[in-house]
């Protein structure tokens, strides 16, 4: 009796002590990639938002809109002004892949944005093209690098530590969206601003992550999708002339699914540039600010699903992706 308790009791230390290893490791990693996109902050010359105003929500963004559109009235974007000055010329002398980057305001959702040759190479490499578990947040590759095509992917993992694109489970409650409503990205064009209009979980194979729609038909059939799978309605309804951006990571529910947040460009009717955009960015039309740059699962290591989707409800066929941005 005695050499079995003395047998648990080796196995418990075992295990205890394996478990305390794993955790060690995970936190060593997790701060090393804070650190990291610490010094993408720093490089690019990210402002410091926390002087500005509180961040705007949904029912103050549409009163902005509106302030903007009366007679004399110009309507400053504080976010947008701001991250116009960045500079991210520092960030690809590192790594050619840097686009830009995408901001959140209120949230830590707030990174320099790549795109790689693949959907699987940033999954486990940071944009310093250095291993790390937090991996970076990437445009899917075969998505349009000036974010022109109407529907734009953009992955990043669901970090335990909150990093990364772990905020986006918040937006399961539409208190959150309302507080949180707008997404940016900056790149070379400009800066960017996107109303969000969807939140929910999807399949790996669902239409959501088609891309590559072409008709008008094939666009409304998507954003009508879209809008029907949402959890709650947020009033904001694309047009088939819009763009969209669709932001993914994992449920924390194993890896048949995906959690995704969407967001409509501004700038097709109704919105005012913080500054003029050059004459490029307003054919693209959604830049708010002309840029002066140069140029919670406990998996640690869980592999991206694969797929192209199989549904036949809307008209465009989708290409090979990677239904990644999800581990761990």
């Amino acid at each position: 009796m005695k050499n079995v308790r003395k047998i648990l009791i080796a196995l418990l230390a075992v295990v205890f002590v394996g478990s305390a290893a794993v955790l060690i490791r995970q936190l060593l990693q997790y701060r090393e990639g804070a650190q990291t996109y610490s010094e993408a902050e720093e490089l690019a010359g990210l402002p410091d938002f926390s002087k500005q105003a509180a961040v705007p929500s949904a029912s103050a963004s549409t009163c902005a809109s509106a302030a903007a559109s009366a007679p004399g009235t110009v309507y400053v974007d504080p976010y947008a002004d701001a991250l116009a000055a960045m500079d991210f010329s520092a960030l690809r002398e590192v790594n050619s892949d840097v686009l830009g980057w995408i901001l959140i305001p209120g949230t830590k959702i707030s990174y320099p944005l790549v795109q790689g040759t693949d959907n699987q190479y940033y999954l486990t490499h940071t944009w310093k093209k250095q291993n790390g578990v937090v991996g970076a947040v990437f445009l899917e590759y075969s998505n349009s690098r000036d974010l022109s095509d109407f529907n734009t992917l953009i992955y990043g993992h669901r970090m335990n530590d909150g990093s990364m694109f772990a905020g986006l489970k918040y937006y399961k409650q539409k208190s959150y969206y309302k507080s949180h409503p707008t997404v940016y990205i900056t790149n070379d064009s400009g800066t960017w601003k996107y109303d969000i209009f969807a939140a929910y979980e999807v399949s790996t194979q669902g239409d959501t992550y088609r891309i590559g729609q072409h008709s008008d038909s094939a666009k409304q059939a998507y954003i009508d999708y879209c809008l029907a799978q949402s959890l709650y309605n947020t009033d904001v309804v694309p047009t088939v002339d819009d763009k969209i951006v669709t932001l993914s990571t994992c449920t924390g529910n194993g890896h048949a699914t995906r959690w995704v947040v969407q967001a409509r460009m501004q700038g097709t009717e109704g919105e005012i540039p913080a500054q003029a955009p050059d004459a490029s960015a307003e054919t693209s039309g959604g830049a708010l600010a002309a840029s002066g740059s140069a140029a919670d699962t406990a998996s640690v290591s869980a592999e991206p699903d694969t797929g192209v989707s199989s549904s036949g409800q809307l008209e465009e066929t989708a290409p090979a992706i990677s239904r990644t941005g999800a581990v761990p």
